[in-house]
């Protein structure tokens, strides 16, 4: 288990790292443009020897030409590198908007049915790459489209070449170019917005692996200090019948009772170990009253001058309630409570209330509160929160909540003389956890 948390982390950090190169499988972008390729050829063949129509045929091919080869120039060097940069991909879509520029001022330029496949390559950059590479695309191929709509050979007809009016040529343009530029913004703020909510679930995953590996670490620790209490007891009872038989006088005599003193400090080592509720999220500490959670979770934050109190209200209806004590639930209230001490003047509450139906705590401080506009976004990833400086992402609250909400509790945002946070979980979840646990 220790193992493949680990790998599941490492795994987490190398999607993260590469996502933030921008970079872009080499053999994806080869078969895209061989599919190109492909489609360019037989529609020439088929406008030409299907329908009948002149075209400039060897001019043609030779654009096409210039398609193949440069995709079997990358083929050779897929063995080399497996992925490209966010400059050669800029590159080479760029090549292929131009490529079929080409084509196309030889078949008609704005008057060809084919011209809005030149927004193709600012797609695929506003999927794959930054808003700057996509912007660049996008100016290329406005440029691309005005020449077009004022040099290129006749649309190749039967009869009389096709002649369209200034008016028309022009509200192809415009048509043209208020889709490259709508389509592509779109696209762009849809795939940043889906990879920024991947790196934020990822970056949840680091911490949530980092916090199993503390446990695991803490469950190996116990199984060794039961492990080795048999030995130590056995070391210790033999130099205590060392100590009794060999004269005070001898060479050996403090070697012995050093024996002894160290021996008894492996006990106590070894039993502070076994003692410890961190040690083991199994067993008897599988679940904990609801106060010593939250003092457990409050305790693995430094507070420096902030002074945190745990309180539990006088309205509290019946017997204190258990929770689960796991990775998620302590990393989520963890990081609530240190955003409260990180944004407090002095003072934080954790108040702590529970009926028959509910099971509440409420995080407050006096500091500033959360800003409206922040509000209406909380919980989502890199957003700005109650930092004046902006310097604060959000990746925080958001982590804490998406793991809160793994537990079965409800969170609420708002500001109370500072800000406030509370999390709620029901009975019925709490119970139903319980019988899983045990099932387990």
């Amino acid at each position: 288990m220790f193992r493949r948390t680990i790998e599941s982390d490492d795994r987490t950090r190398t999607g993260l790292s590469v996502i933030q190169r921008g970079q872009v499988h080499l053999r994806t972008l080869i078969l895209l443009r061989w599919v190109a390729a492909a489609g360019q050829t037989a529609t020439v063949l088929f406008v030409s020897l299907g329908l009948g129509f002149e075209l400039p045929l060897i001019s043609c091919f030779g654009a096409i030409f210039g398609l193949v080869s440069s995709n079997l120039v990358l083929a050779s060097r897929g063995r080399e590198r497996r992925r490209l940069t966010e400059r050669e991909v800029f590159l080479l879509l760029g090549f292929d908007v131009l490529q079929l520029s080409v084509l196309l001022f030889l078949t008609g330029g704005l008057a060809n049915p084919f011209v809005i496949l030149i927004i193709a390559p600012a797609m695929v950059s506003a999927t794959i790459l930054s808003r700057r590479a996509t912007i660049g695309l996008i100016v290329l191929a406005m440029i691309c489209i005005s020449l077009l709509g004022q040099y290129h050979l006749p649309l190749p007809w039967s009869g009389s070449p096709i002649e369209l009016q200034p008016t028309y040529r022009l509200a192809i343009w415009t048509a043209l170019a208020v889709a490259v530029v709508f389509i592509a913004t779109y696209v762009w703020s849809v795939s940043e917005e889906a990879r920024r909510m991947w790196e934020a679930l990822a970056a949840t995953q680091t911490s949530l692996a980092r916090e199993q590996r503390v446990s695991a670490l803490g469950g190996l620790a116990a199984a060794a200090a039961h492990e080795l209490g048999s030995p130590l007891a056995t070391i210790t009872v033999v130099a205590n019948e060392l100590s009794k038989e060999i004269p005070a006088d001898s060479p050996i005599a403090e070697d012995v009772q050093l024996l002894l003193s160290q021996s008894e400090r492996c006990r106590h080592i070894i039993t502070g170990l076994a003692q410890a509720p961190e040690a083991s999220a199994s067993g008897p500490f599988e679940r904990l009253p609801f106060s010593a959670l939250v003092e457990t979770a409050r305790a693995s934050h430094g507070s420096g001058n902030i002074d945190v109190s745990v309180n539990i209200q006088e309205n509290a209806i019946g017997d204190e309630p258990y929770l689960p004590y796991g990775p998620e639930m302590m990393h989520g209230l963890g990081n609530l409570i240190q955003n409260a001490i990180q944004f407090a003047h002095s003072q934080v509450w954790l108040d702590l209330n529970w009926d028959k139906e509910t099971v509440r705590l409420v995080v407050r401080d006096d500091g500033p509160g959360f800003r409206a506009s922040v509000l209406a976004m909380i919980g989502e990833p890199y957003i700005s929160t109650r930092s004046v400086t902006g310097e604060n992402l959000g990746l925080g609250i958001f982590i804490a909540q998406t793991l809160l909400k793994r537990t079965g509790a409800n969170l609420n945002f708002s500001n109370q003389s500072g800000g406030k946070v509370e999390i709620s979980w029901t009975r019925a979840i709490l119970i139903k956890e319980s019988m899983d646990g045990e099932k387990k």
